[in-house]
């Protein structure tokens, strides 16, 4: 039996087409103006849609300890609720805390992938890396013998942060693998020393939170990294850049040469602004919906972040979800801004608010490149992920750029009890979304059954 996508537009990296697919099993199997159906195909005449490769997301957080507490979503709850806004495969964070070793971590995100009652999307692991030894090479090696091709470290949180040192060791061994490194570009020692004025000078709410992380912090980070990857040789993946300082970086290094250096920004920083913080709600207590590291920013670092997408500056916008109920996880920090859990949830409204906030500035195209197309390519999920052609996975978004609807916590999927884009009005929605050539999700709603699975990289 094929599923054939009738008459819709379909966003190939060739253009724009005018078009019918077919799905076959894993694979995309046919596409042609017009497909003849077979007595036992079924049709979905998807007339005013665009037909896109299935959107990617390559920067979760699900199932995750972080140290304060465990994510409000599982990977059950996270891949489902991706399905339904759109989002075939995202590639998750296996972190190797210290005194765990990469293989060690790798299991054990296996296990909680596989768990519950499976996942909807597909989905493949970055290793974060939280200290460094003789063996660590040799680790990395493993995780890439197992189809993990990008890693993480951090320059900020001292649980989790390497020295310059090793972040240089490290981004050698990346660059002999072939390999991408993503940093969390923050100053920690600058972080640390803030946060302890900041709660010193009496301010203990969320509005701290910003005050202690300051956009220098980040611009720092990440000049520093850039110059260490210069110095290695090796490729790397700026994430949730969140700061004009921190583009300005970016571009002094691209500036001069350098090459291998890829730009990661997420929905938070082109919609939302530190004002948020000040949010007081039914119970004075709002703004920790929006404590996430790095915070939101000015609005100048808005509009410079929204004018870099547009000049084609960043490679790929990915959520950072990392999702904490506001009750019972988040106001644990009411008295203080440094215990409230980090992290916000994103996973499933990605593709309709950025779809919205750059209605008439970004086509289908361009939207294909950032939320599908860019990150199968940095990631090595490219040519099978992340475009329509034939032979490539059946991982299909049909989206419907004229439905209107309003993101709300009442109605999302995503297993917690707020979301930042709280009575946003969409406009265009996932209309069907396929997995491994399997209807999982119909007009933002589950609907068929879980085939997601691990895919190496």
């Amino acid at each position: 039996m094929r599923r054939i996508l009738a008459n819709g537009t379909l966003v190939t990296p060739e253009g724009l087409r005018r078009a019918d697919l077919a799905l076959e099993g894993e694979k995309i199997v046919e596409i042609a103006a017009h497909i003849e159906p077979g007595l036992t195909d079924v049709v979905e005449d998807v007339s005013g849609c665009w037909v896109f490769p299935g959107f990617i997301d390559a920067h979760t957080h699900l199932q995750c300890w972080t140290g304060m507490d465990w994510t409000a979503d599982s990977f059950e709850t996270g891949t489902r609720a991706a399905a339904c806004g759109g989002t075939t495969c995202i590639v998750d964070y296996a972190t190797a805390d210290r005194g765990v070793t990469m293989d060690e971590a790798l299991a054990e995100w296996h296990r909680r992938a596989e768990g519950g009652s499976g996942c909807t999307a597909n989905y493949g692991f970055h290793m974060a890396i939280a200290e460094w030894g003789e063996d660590s090479p040799g680790q990395m090696r493993r995780m890439r013998e197992a189809g993990v091709s990008s890693f993480k470290t951090y320059l900020a949180y001292d649980h989790l942060r390497l020295s310059d040192a090793e972040t240089l060791r490290c981004l050698e061994v990346v660059r002999d693998l072939d390999a991408v490194l993503c940093v969390h570009c923050e100053n920690g020692d600058v972080v640390n020393e803030l946060q302890r004025r900041v709660l010193a000078s009496g301010v203990t709410g969320p509005e701290g939170h910003p005050l202690s992380r300051p956009a220098e912090a980040e611009a720092d980070a990440v000049s520093r990294l850039l110059y260490l990857a210069q110095i290695a040789g090796a490729k790397v993946n700026v994430v949730h850049l969140s700061t004009e300082l921190g583009l300005l970086a970016v571009r002094a290094a691209r500036a001069r040469g350098q090459q291998g250096i890829y730009v990661e920004t997420c929905p938070q920083y082109l919609t939302l602004d530190d004002t948020r913080y000040l949010e007081a709600g039914d119970d004075g207590f709002a703004g920790a919906k929006y404590v996430m590291s790095p915070p939101l920013r000015k609005p100048r670092d808005v509009r410079a972040l929204r004018e870099a997408v547009l000049a084609g500056e960043v490679d790929s916008i990915a959520t950072d979800h990392c999702s904490f109920n506001l009750q019972g996880q988040k106001d644990r920090g009411r008295d203080d801004f440094t215990r409230i859990p980090n992290g916000g949830p994103g996973i499933e409204h990605r593709p309709a608010v950025m779809a919205t906030t750059f209605e008439g500035q970004l086509g289908p195209e361009e939207l294909c490149r950032l939320l599908a197309e860019g990150p199968a390519r940095v990631f090595g999920l490219w040519p099978e992920r992340g475009r329509l052609a034939v032979g490539a996975a059946a991982d299909v978004c049909v989206w419907d750029p004229s439905a209107r609807w309003t993101i709300s916590a009442a109605t999302q999927h995503q297993a917690v009890d707020y979301t930042p884009w709280e009575g946003f009005e969409a406009h265009g929605r996932a209309h069907l979304v396929y997995v491994g050539g399997e209807l999982v999700a119909r007009d933002g709603e589950p609907c068929g059954p879980t085939p997601g699975r691990y895919v190496a990289r």
